[in-house]
Order: structure tokens, then sequence, then C-alpha cells
């Protein structure tokens, strides 16, 4: 019995049976979709400050070995807007990250309110493009945190409250709270209490806050048209004019802190604003 002949196909005829064999079958796809898009890839703005944790503007904290590499951002495994460290009654914490976290809480910043904030006093500065713009730069230049511009008054110096007490409009009953009280202008580096003295009078501490305000300090005192916010007991005050540059000669500062006011503070480049009685 032979063997049965091998039936030889070419090339050619190969080609058209295998097309042939793939028409036979229905298509499932038909072609691409184009209105399918990728998921597009996140990318966080960081604070990269220190050497151990960044917060992101999504208000995470989180260590510098921890960020996604391709994203910028912090896990989102903690707890977001995060005030560990912070001093809620003064608005400063004692690390720059969780400051920008804590200050990134819609409850705490308003970001409508902040985009209308001057980056700086003239009226031609710009404004702030973004909440994580102004808590970046207001929790690490903020002179709420400093004494006389050149000293931290306290570990918890990275502070992010916008500056209160410093408008010019004067509250209802004011000068009645300062009744049978003189205001007396002490010497450079006299505490209220050695200015009270010398003019036979004694210091009255609790209407140091009453006068702890930018529009007192400017109705006795020059100012230079300059009136801070700072922290420490000799203030309300005016620098001296032969204090250092850095510590602005010649501008007042008010405390943003009442607790902090005492007839014994003085400092020895400023002149003291004290109320005698």
């Amino acid at each position: 019995m032979g063997e049965s002949p091998v039936l030889i196909i070419p090339d050619v005829l190969f080609r058209i049976l295998w097309a042939l064999t793939l028409l036979s079958f229905p298509h499932k796809i038909a072609g691409i979709r184009k209105d399918v898009g990728l998921p597009q890839k996140l990318v966080c703005r960081n604070t990269v400050q220190g050497r151990h944790l960044l917060a992101d503007d999504n208000g995470y904290v989180c260590t510098a070995l921890s960020v996604y590499p391709w994203t910028y951002c912090c896990p989102e495994t903690g707890e977001r807007f995060s005030c560990q460290g912070c001093n809620l009654v003064s608005k400063c914490c004692n690390s720059y990250e969780y400051c920008v976290s804590c200050c990134l809480n819609p409850s705490v910043t308003e970001e409508d309110a902040v985009l209308k904030l001057k980056i700086a006093k003239p009226v031609t500065a710009g404004t702030y493009p973004s909440a994580f713009d102004f808590c970046v730069g207001r929790c690490r230049h903020n002179s709420a945190s400093v004494v006389h511009e050149n000293a931290y008054v306290s570990d918890f110096h990275h502070c992010y409250s916008l500056q209160t007490n410093s408008s010019r409009v004067i509250e209802p009953n004011f000068e009645r709270r300062l009744a049978g009280i003189d205001i007396v202008i002490g010497k450079q580096g006299e505490s209220c209490n050695s200015a009270c003295i010398s003019k036979g009078k004694s210091c009255v501490s609790n209407k140091l806050s009453v006068i702890n305000r930018c529009e007192l300090l400017e109705k006795y005192m020059r100012c230079k048209g300059s009136c801070f916010a700072s922290m420490g007991a000799d203030q309300p005050a005016e620098v001296a004019d032969n204090a250092p540059k850095d510590m602005y000669p010649g501008a007042c500062l008010y405390s943003q802190t009442d607790s902090m006011l005492s007839c014994d503070g003085s400092h020895k480049q400023t002149r003291r604003l004290c109320p005698c009685a």
C-alpha cells in the first residue's frame, strides 16, 4: 500500500487561506476608542525644606524617604492637616512642615481670602497664587515668631496666623478703657515699671493689652511708617534709631500674645509705650 502524497501549499496560497480564516471569526474589537483616557499622573508640590520631613500641598506630612518619587506626594496614610507640635492658641508650631500642614486646613486658612492678600506692603506687590504658597511663606517668614526680628522667641517659631491687632480703626469705647491712664514713653532699654516710677506713678499691667495696638503706637511714637507684629515682654515699643539695621530701627512693635506683656519687660534696643496711673 503506497504512502499518501504530501500536499505542498505555495506561500501565497497559505497567506490567502490564513486571511480567510481570520475573517471567518467575529470581530470583538472594531477599533480603538479615542474617548478612553489614561489616568493622569498626579503631581504634588512639597516644602523640600528639612532633611527629614516634607509637607505636600494636600496637607500631608511624611519623611523625605517615604515621599513618592514619581509624584512628589506623601503617602495618604497619616493625619491630613496635622497640627502636631502646634500651639492652637498662638498658632505657632515647633516644626515647619507641621506648620504648613496645619495652615492648609480650610477651617484655618480660607483660600479665597488668602488669594486677595498682598505678599508685601506696596500696592504694586503681588498676591499669593494658592493657599500652599501662603502657608509655605507664612510658616517660614513670620515677624510674630521673633523678638525684634533677630532672635526666636521660643521653639514654637513657625507661625501660620494672619497678623491681627494691626488695624488702624479705633474700637468703640476705646478711649474710655484708658480713662485715668497716662501714656508714658520710656527711655531706651527702660521697663514700664521704671518709666512710670520716674513719673511718680505705677505701671498698670492690665492696660498693656489695651495700648498694644499700632494706632496707639503711631499716635505717641514716630514708627517711621512701619508697625510690625512681634512677641516680647517689652512690647508695645519702638525700636531705637541706633539699633542694628536687621532690627528695623524706628519701627514700632506690637505683640500678638497679650499674655507675654509685662511691666517688667525691657530690651536694650527699644523704647516702651507704658500705661501709668
